[in-house]
């Protein structure tokens, strides 16, 4: 076990419409920066691992202006993409991570980004570069992973990062621990991933970007043989996943990824705006609702976090449904960079043992 007891880590949590970071100095964040990136802006890139030279520049630009040096810290701490399937942990960034992370593993997505410019920050030094508990951390019960069409098997893909988090700082506040902890947990953002966590594991979930309720940007479920009809419909395969993911959800129908707008355009009367976001509302509330499922009813508490439970429009929408099943805890915002630091720094002080990718083995 290390007998130092501070140190300075980096957070990157590139996002589909920005990339935050924060400059931890051990627990404390003594910096933090939400880079917001415009439709304009991206819209030149055709995939979003494109964005990658761009972002890493900002990235470097925004640490320049604070006057953060790359030298000062202790180890980086990255969102994990869409990598292999691989179990909860922290695991060393190395080249078979960076290598799925660019051809995009199990596909094209934000998180992609984030290992990767942490390891550019820090070539030519020893600085270490972690990923913790990244978007294709599986848990999953095996018949939850069991569709229709055996060619074809759902996949775990979600905010594993925040809804962790998220489950065991309920957990704590139930007077429980994680692992004997019945929770429903709801991120709600850009994207979106509605989970079960029972024994310590997220054990099924649906995310937006495959199934499920739609986001702000991404088209949730859609009925599959209209999906069919689509992709032949003379539309490239990338159209139609950009239907899906980047401009599908509330964004295919009000143009806006922003829902201050869309609450803004409510209070002015606009009709589709308000059907628009009670279908939200209903879809989220839905899929909260199917996952009671998986304790038999009985659960310890539902929690709802992301940038979308900072709107009490859409909490009180949600809430009203779901109420029934269980009290309901609300984690404004994303706890994703707290949750990146304090896993880092469980490696960093000997707490925890570094994950190996992609077999999850432990160094």
């Amino acid at each position: 076990m290390s007998s130092r007891t501070s140190y300075r880590v980096l957070a990157i949590n590139p996002g589909s419409t920005s990339t935050k970071i924060g400059l931890y100095e051990d627990e404390t964040c003594v910096y933090t920066k939400d880079i917001k990136h415009g439709v304009a802006e991206l819209s030149g890139f055709d995939l979003v691992i494109d964005q990658l030279d761009y972002r890493e520049s900002v990235v470097r630009q925004t640490l320049a202006e604070a006057g953060i040096e790359i030298d000062s810290l202790d180890a980086i701490a990255a969102r994990g993409g869409r990598l292999r399937p691989i179990p909860s942990g922290v695991y060393a960034v190395n080249n078979a991570m960076l290598h799925d992370a660019q051809v995009g593993f199990q596909g094209d997505h934000a998180s992609n980004l984030a290992c990767i410019i942490g390891w550019r920050l820090v070539a030519g030094t020893d600085i270490p570069v972690y990923v913790v508990d990244p978007v294709s951390v599986d848990e999953m019960w095996p018949m939850a992973k069991v569709s229709g069409i055996p060619e074809i098997q759902r996949t775990s893909l979600s905010h594993a990062l925040n809804m962790k988090m998220v489950a065991k700082m309920a957990a704590e506040k139930l007077g429980k621990s994680y692992a004997d902890s019945r929770l429903i947990v709801a991120h709600l953002g850009g994207g979106g991933s509605v989970s079960a966590h029972l024994g310590g594991k997220m054990v099924d979930l649906y995310n937006s970007d495959k199934e499920g309720p739609m986001a702000i940007e991404r088209s949730g479920g859609i009925p599959s043989i209209e999906l069919m009809e689509l992709c032949f419909s003379g539309l490239s395969k990338q159209e139609v996943l950009k239907k899906l993911a980047g401009q599908g959800g509330i964004y295919a129908h009000l143009r806006t990824k922003d829902l201050r707008e869309v609450e803004a355009m409510i209070d002015r009367g606009h009709v589709e705006a308000t059907l628009v976001l009670d279908a939200y509302c209903y879809q989220v509330s839905k899929y909260i609702c199917a996952m009671a499922a998986c304790f038999e009813g009985v659960v310890d508490a539902i929690c709802i976090s992301g940038g979308i439970a900072n709107s009490q429009v859409v909490l009180e929408k949600i809430i009203c449904r779901v109420k029934f099943i269980a009290d309901v805890m609300v984690f404004p915002g994303g706890e994703e960079l707290d949750a990146l630091v304090l896993g880092v720094l469980a490696v960093l002080k000997g707490h925890e043992d570094v994950s190996i990718y992609p077999h999850g083995g432990k160094k």
